[in-house]
Parts: C-alpha cells; structure tokens; sequence
C-alpha cells in the first residue's frame, strides 16, 4: 500500500474523528492493515486513494461508493459531497454525507467504545438535538432541526493568492465555496460577501443583537502597532446576560449554552449552601451562574486562565457574590491543596466541583487534584469523548463512579459531540 494507491475496502466500523474503519489485505496471513476512511459510513464498500501510510495503520479517502449505506443521502453540503475532487471539499461537515439520525447513533457508538476501552463501563447514552432538552418550540432549537444555519461562530482563511474560505478538509488549503450550510444565514450572508482581506484568519460573530462581527486575524502581525480594545458583545441565557468578548470564547451553536446550562442544572438539582461549589474552567461564569442559582447563598468559585473571561465572569455573576480568580486551574488546585484550611476542606467535601475543559480533557493531574478534595460530586462538561472517557476512568481509579450520563449533538453534520457527566464519590 503507497500513497496515491486506490483500493477497495469493505467498512466495518467507526472511528473518532469523523473517520470510518477498515483492514486492506485481511486474510491467510493476518487480519490487514486498519484503514481511516473518510466520506463513507459503516457497511459501505468504497474505492478511496490511499493519503498517508503508517507502520499500523493507513489513511485513505473515499472517491467513489461501490455499495453505498441506506443511512447516505445527498451531503448538506454539496461542495463537500464525495462526487466532488477529494482535494477541492472544504472542511467542517465530515459527517454530512449521513442522515441525521445516523449521525447521531454513530456518536453514540463512539462514546459507548470510548468508555469501553478508556473508563472500563458499558454505556448506552442516546445523542440527542437542543430541541430534546430544550422543547421544539425554543426558538433557536425549532430554527434548527435539520442540523444546518446553527452556527453563530464561524472562521474563514484567506491564502497569500487571496483566496477566501474554508480550509480543505484535514488540510490547510483554501477553498472557495458558494455557501456555508452550517452557519447562521446572517454569517453566511456575510461570509459570501467578503471579497478581499489580508492573509491570515476572519472571525464571523454573531452576537444576541443579531450584528455580525467580522474580526480580522492577520498572519503576520505588526508588534509595534497598538492593540485595539476588543468589543464586548452581549449573550443570554434565558434572562441572564454574560458579557463576552466578540472574539472570545462563547459556544458556536446558538442552542448549545441554553442546552448545556439546562443540562447542568438537572443532572446536579439542587445544591447545599452551606458548602464550597468550584467551577473549573469556568470562561465568562457560564456554569458559575448555574452552580450559583443551584445553591443559594454558597461559596462558589469560578477559575479561568484567560484575564478577559475571567473579568467578564467576575461581572456576569457578580450579583451571585461568586469569586472570580483568573489563573490556570492546575495552579489554583495547587494552591488550594497548600492554603485550605480544615473548614475550607470540609466545605469543599460537601460542595460540587464542575470542569469544563478544553477538548484535550483535564488530564491526569487536574483529576487527582480534584479527587484529593474530595467534592461530594464531579460534573464534566466535555466536547471530546476520548478525552472525557479517559479522564472518567482516571476518577474511577481514585473512588468515584459515573452516576449520570448525557450526550448532545451540539455541532450537526460534524463529528463533534458533547457530553455532560455527573461522578459521585
């Protein structure tokens, strides 16, 4: 097997990352080569040139379906549709090409083998849409049942010819397209009407005020130019306000902090005042604002690295008396594991401890740290499986188990899942 090589393959499973599974020259002498497939489905048979061979693996992508799933239909995306060059389909909906019920019952089977392999627990957690938590008649869930115009974030690159777009998918080559399926029809619209930008990245933000932000990221940056004061733009989650830079971080679906945040609150319920609550991770006091309204009157503290999140938490949830302290979350662990006190750590027993990590998880220190507290329960907001199966199991080891378990198709037509799990000790 070379690189460029085409090859027929029968696919039998999935794999995360929005690619599928099979072995190329299974037979007498061994099971084969695993293959990463893209563009395809379990059960299809596909052509697909071979892009990059490993010692134990391969990766390929399909050219054309032999023998196609009755899950396929025309992908959401025809640009990115299989009929179209491999080189010339743009990136970010590598699960199009299914229907949306089968996308989400193949998210579903990767979190299930994740926690199989990674946390040792059997699984079985249906991925669900906003509408499922939040009633299909929530505006921004009933605007998006079929999984396309959720994106109120969306980011364009512009190549040193000019060009302007996505990247290729698993690449990062520029392709123009004539539509953006995912995105908000307000940032699409704008999206197709820029023409000309320097080289480098533009942000498209569409904020609560229903304006689009265009922000420019060039490539190479004038260090002696001064920096302007980034805009800060308003979100709601129901009739709360979070403060947000246009160019920080807030979640890309305009469903998922409503979902997430509904989440939260019903797998936790209500929570003891007289106890230390930690929000780990915390941004602009998302999940602050839900452990503050959960418990009363508590001890709550939201942790976040990023000085300008950390800020806008400090005043998004001011009214909740919650502490806001900017610094990394394995440095505030540190700490805390060096100054509390008796009452701080008893406090803290009978307190919950949420994390929010990025998509690499908490990692094995954070979940010791977090373990060594000993917080009555551990919730873990998770936009990767892998990563949350992994860190699960790390809990497990250290005396917690998973009480609860949800999952949402917070990203449709992509690969990603989120997930919020709920450990008691």
């Amino acid at each position: 097997m070379e690189p460029g090589e085409l090859v027929e393959l029968e696919i039998t499973g999935v794999a995360h990352g929005g690619v599928f599974v099979a072995r190329h020259g299974a037979g007498g002498d061994g099971p084969g080569r695993v293959v990463f497939v893209s563009d395809t489905a379990p059960g299809e048979r596909v052509r697909a040139q071979v892009t990059e061979v490993k010692k134990s693996f391969a990766r390929a992508v399909t050219t054309e379906v032999l023998e196609a799933s009755p899950d396929r239909v025309p992908h959401v995306w025809p640009q990115a549709d299989v009929t179209v060059a491999a080189d010339e389909r743009p990136g970010g909906a590598d699960l199009g090409h299914l229907a949306l019920s089968a996308q989400r019952e193949l998210k579903a089977r990767v979190l299930r083998e994740a926690f199989e392999r990674f946390a040792g627990l059997e699984i079985d957690v249906p991925v669900r849409g906003p509408e499922a938590v939040l009633g299909a008649d929530h505006a921004d869930a009933a605007a998006t049942l079929d999984g396309t115009g959720y994106r109120t974030r969306l980011s364009l690159h512009v190549d040193d010819d000019g060009r302007i777009g996505p990247y290729a998918a698993r690449s990062h080559r520029v392709i123009e397209v004539d539509e953006h399926p995912l995105a908000s029809p307000r940032v699409a619209e704008v999206a197709l009407a820029v023409r000309k930008a320097p080289p480098g990245r533009l942000d498209l933000v569409l904020p609560a005020d229903g304006v689009v932000r265009t922000i420019r990221r060039p490539a190479r940056k004038d260090r002696r130019a001064p920096r302007p004061e980034p805009e800060v733009v308003a979100e709601f989650v129901g009739e709360r306000e979070f403060h947000v830079d246009a160019g920080g971080f807030w979640q890309v679906h305009r469903a998922a902090a409503a979902t997430l945040d509904r989440a939260v609150r019903d797998a936790l319920g209500e929570l003891s005042s007289d106890a230390w609550h930690l929000d780990l991770y915390g941004g602009v006091g998302l999940f602050a604002a839900a452990l503050g309204e959960l418990a009363g009157p508590a001890r709550i503290t939201t942790v976040e690295a990023d000085e300008r999140a950390s800020a806008h938490a400090e005043d998004n949830v001011a009214d909740l008396g919650v502490e806001a302290v900017n610094m990394r979350v394995d440095r505030f662990l540190s700490r805390l594991d060096a100054q509390a006190s008796l009452l701080d750590r008893e406090m803290l027993t009978r307190g919950v401890t949420l994390l929010d990590p990025p998509r690499s998880g908490a990692g094995r220190e954070v979940v010791g740290r977090v373990a060594d507290l000993g917080p009555s329960r551990i919730a873990y907001v998770a936009c990767d499986p892998v990563a949350l199966a992994r860190d699960v199991g790390w809990f497990r080891e250290l005396g917690y188990e998973l009480a609860s378990l949800d999952a949402f198709d917070l990203f449709p037509h992509s690969h990603h899942v989120e997930a919020v799990a709920v450990l008691a000790r």
